[in-house]
Formats: structure tokens, C-alpha cells, sequence
């Protein structure tokens, strides 16, 4: 417990400096904006953020980001309650409820529950990112290059089990991850590979190329072939945002629930969020006396979805900053801007980076604190942000990914890269294919290689030594039964259908 109070003592010497304070307020601020405006995500944003961040320190830099990812799931929520349009993809659920609540004149009341719940859910969340750092740490430090390879399939695997849709699709663009991610030059034999004789290509595929254009270019062609939806924007005056005792006591057990749910779902790989916030509304409502109120008004399905996305969301980042496994594609983003400031993430960066690693932790308290003052007294800006036209927003963020890109290594083909990379993520979507797993084996393909290739140097080139180790062992025999429990017909339907729901 004494290590535990000087490490976040440590963490919040450096996330209470002047310039850590305003990172962490300017990613807060821009993660509600970003919830708030339908049709960005914090995935598009960070990744168009990307370029800004190699001229801070990696603390500041990571502390900034962090902040829009959690943001983004405050913002989202005014969204969905006032115009029942989710600003971001996990706050889909709380449209269910929360804009039948701002119909009957509650809007003040769920976005007080919504508030309230997802700062309870953060703070709890972040406490438990400080009690299972280290000790899972610790168990990252006894891996070697064979149990490193088998909880790297691990992950693999298990984003393939939680990606929406086609079963055969996901491991497709897994594949085509780890292809992409071997381009460039062998370290080995110093031969170049999948080059096609481009030069430019002989260090491999720039992350931020690729995160660029299948995230936010591929987005913004998505939304431009969308018709332009009616917003039913309430217009009423919000009068009430304090919500009564009976109305906590009636939202407080969800919100515990929710917080509960978020926190395990969150560290799962391909979890986080999104996943979360539906788990928690449908176990609300399976065990709800009247389950015919969900969908109506219910001031529980607010509160449980809100809790679980934000909780989600700041316990996802427990396996990238132990592991040094991403759990999803934000968290991804978030790594590779890890490896372009030189620090590779996993068990290594609570021994050699204390203060980055604590500082991290202690920003998300804070940034919590900031989001509830952010969000609940502003609520009129955010909805007249809301009547600001997709069409005079685009040109802006296209001109601003192209200077971000083109100012990394002052390259014009990395420019052509990420709007290549921006047709075919747009191809993706119309093709029903999820770039998540793609872009995970991307970051996680050269890893793979490097500890495989290191496994079997060490071995002797006997592959029997993923086996020989327990703890690899383990890790491939929980891959492969991933793999035979998705592949059985019965659970594939059962899959289906809660995805469709």
C-alpha cells in the first residue's frame, strides 16, 4: 500500500505541472467536442492528431490523447440524449433511453445521471488501473520471446471473437495486417520485402499513413455518401440538471452495475467501450422487474450504458501499459505513438519510465474532475455546435490531415499513402470488413516476428519451446479454444444476434 501512495504521488507531481494540466484540459476539450459532433469519433480525431504530438514530450503527448478517448464518451452522451444521435459509437445505447427521457421534459436528468455515472465510473475505473498495474506488470517481466508470441495470437485471436460481423472477414484482415506490417527492409538478411521496387517503401509502411487514412479519411468519404439526416435537436430549455433522491437511488444500482461491467470488459482485447456500454444496458435490462420500460425511458439504461463505456474505456489501458498489447484500435493509436517516441510499450515502462507510466494514471482523475465541468455547465455551446453543417467541416479536416502527414518527414508520397490507404478503409466499410483487427495486427505483426524469430534462436529452431513453457502453453491452448468455440454453429448464431441487437 506505501508503494501504491508514493507511486501516485509521483503520478500526480507530473500530471499537476502547468503544461500536463493544460494537455490533459485540451484533450478533454476536444474529446467532448468530438463526442458531440456526429460523424468525427475519437479514432479519426487521434489519429489526425498523430502528427501534432511528436512535438511534445511522450508524457504530455500520451496525457492529451488519453484525455479525448475518455472524453469522447462524455461528449457522446449529449448527443444521443438531445438528438437522439450518437456522437460516438458507444453512446448508441444511451440514445435508446436517453432522448425518451429528454421527450418527456427529463433532459437535465439524464444528463446528469449520464455525467455523474461516468465520473463515478472513471474514478473507480482509474483506481482499479492503479491497484492491477503492477502486479500484472510483474508477470509481464517472467515472459519471454515464446510467451510474448503466444499472448500476442492471444490477442489476435480474441479480436476476431469480438469483431462485429463476418468471422472470415476479421481473420482476413488480420492476415492482411500482418502483410502490411512486414513491408520494408529485413533486419536479418538487410533484403527488402514487398517492396515492388518502391524505395520510399524500404522502412515500411508508416502507422500514421495507414491509421489516417482507414480511420479518419475513410470516415469522412463514409459520411459524405450518407444522406443528411433530420435532427430532431430539442429544443426546449434544459431547466433542471440536478436529478432528485429518488431518481439516484433509482439510477445508483445501474451505475454500480455498469462500473462493474465496464472495468472487467475493458481490459478484454477488442473490448473497451463499445463493447461494454451494450453488455451493461442488456444485463439491466434482463434482470429489470419490467423490461417493456428499456427503450421508453428508462433511467437505469442510461446510467448502466454511460458507467460501462467510461469504466471501458480507462481499463483498456491496463493491458498496453503492462502487456504492451492493445486492446483496441484507439489504445493502438495510442501505442504507436509510444514506439514513435522511442519507448516500447509493456512490462519495461513502469521500471524505466515511472513518471509517464504514474503520471498517465493520476491525468485520469484529473481529467475526469475536468470533463464534469466541461460538459454539464456548457451544454448550450455543445448544442449549437450541433447546427454547424457537415459540409463546411470537411475541407477543414482534410486540409488539416494533409499538413499532418506531410509534415512528418516532409514527404509527399507518405500524403499519396494515407490517401490510398483512405479509399480502401472506405472500401472496407462498404465491403462490410472491420479494419480493427487489421490495423491490431499492424502494430502487433513486427512484435510477433521479432519475438518468433527470437523464440527460435533460442530453441534451436525447435518449435516445441511454445509448448514446453507453461505460460505459453496456456495462452495458445486459450487461442485455440477461442477459435473452436466461434467456429461452432449454435454460438456463431448466438453472436449474430446479439450484435444485431
Amino acid at each position: 500500500m506505501s508503494d501504491l501512495i508514493s507511486n501516485l504521488a509521483l503520478g500526480f507531481s507530473v500530471a499537476l505541472t502547468a503544461a500536463n494540466l493544460g494537455l490533459a484540459f485540451t484533450g478533454c476539450l476536444i474529446g467532448t467536442l468530438v463526442g458531440v459532433l456526429p460523424g468525427l469519433g475519437p479514432l479519426a480525431t487521434l489519429a489526425m492528431l498523430l502528427p501534432l504530438t511528436f512535438t511534445l514530450d511522450p508524457t504530455g503527448a500520451l496525457i492529451m490523447l488519453a484525455g479525448i478517448y475518455y472524453g469522447a464518451q462524455y461528449g457522446g452522451s449529449t448527443t444521443a440524449i438531445l438528438v437522439n444521435m450518437p456522437g460516438e459509437a458507444s453512446s448508441v445505447v444511451t440514445c435508446l433511453d436517453g432522448h425518451q427521457l429528454a421527450l418527456q421534459g427529463r433532459a437535465g436528468t439524464a444528463l446528469a445521471v449520464a455525467a455523474l455515472g461516468s465520473f463515478f465510473a472513471g474514478t473507480v475505473a482509474t483506481l482499479v488501473i492503479a491497484l492491477l498495474a503492477p502486479p500484472l506488470t510483474a508477470l509481464g517481466r517472467t515472459f519471454g520471446p515464446p510467451e510474448y508470441f503466444s499472448l500476442m495470437v492471444l490477442g489476435l485471436v480474441a479480436a476476431v471473437t469480438l469483431a462485429q460481423g463476418s468471422v472470415l472477414k476479421a481473420v482476413a484482415m488480420i492476415v492482411l495486417g500482418l502483410v502490411l506490417g512486414l513491408v520494408g527492409t529485413d533486419v536479418n538478411s538487410g533484403l527488402p520485402r514487398f517492396t515492388f521496387g518502391i524505395p520510399q517503401l524500404g522502412d515500411g509502411i508508416g502507422f500514421v499513413p495507414v491509421a489516417m487514412g482507414v480511420f479518419g479519411l475513410a470516415e469522412i468519404i463514409a459520411n459524405l455518401g450518407r444522406p443528411d439526416s433530420s435532427r430532431s435537436l430539442l429544443v426546449e430549455k434544459i431547466t433542471r440538471l440536478y436529478p432528485t433522491r429518488a431518481e439516484m437511488r433509482q439510477a445508483a444500482p445501474a451505475i454500480l452495475r455498469g462500473t462493474g461491467i465496464g472495468s472487467i470488459l475493458g481490459v478484454l482485447p477488442g473490448g473497451g467501450a463499445l463493447l461494454s456500454s451494450f453488455a451493461a444496458y442488456m444485463f439491466e435490462k434482463k434482470i429489470a422487474r419490467d423490461p417493456s420500460r428499456f427503450g421508453r425511458g428508462a433511467l437505469e439504461g442510461v446510467a448502466a450504458a454511460e458507467s460501462a463505456n467510461n469504466a471501458g474505456s480507462q481499463t483498456s489501458f491496463i493491458p498496453m501499459l503492462t502487456l504492451g498489447i492493445p486492446p483496441n484500435p484507439v489504445l493502438a493509436l495510442m501505442m504507436g505513438t509510444m514506439m514513435i517516441h522511442g519507448i516500447q510499450p509493456g512490462p519495461g515502462v513502469m521500471r524505466e519510465r515511472p513518471d509517464l507510466f504514474w503520471g498517465l494514471i493520476a491525468s485520469m482523475w484529473i481529467g475526469n474532475v475536468m470533463l464534469v465541468v466541461i460538459n454539464l455547465p456548457l451544454i448550450g455551446i455543445w448544442v449549437r455546435l450541433l447546427r454547424v453543417p457537415y459540409a463546411l467541416l470537411f475541407p477543414a479536416i482534410l486540409l488539416f490531415c494533409g499538413i499532418g502527414v506531410y509534415s512528418l518527414n516532409n514527404s509527399p508520397f507518405e500524403v499519396f499513402l494515407a490517401a490510398l490507404f483512405g479509399v480502401v478503409g472506405y472500401c472496407f466499410v462498404k465491403l462490410g470488413c472491420e479494419v480493427t483487427p487489421m490495423l491490431l495486427a499492424f502494430i502487433l505483426g513486427p512484435m510477433m516476428e521479432e519475438n518468433l524469430r527470437r523464440a527460435m534462436l533460442l530453441s534451436r529452431g525447435d518449435p516445441g519451446v511454445f509448448l514446453a513453457r507453461p505460460i505459453s502453453l496456456v495462452l495458445l491452448v486459450a487461442s485455440v479454444l477461442l477459435l473452436a468455440l466461434v467456429a461452432l454453429p449454435q454460438l456463431r448464431q448466438t453472436r449474430d444476434a446479439a450484435f444485431q441487437e
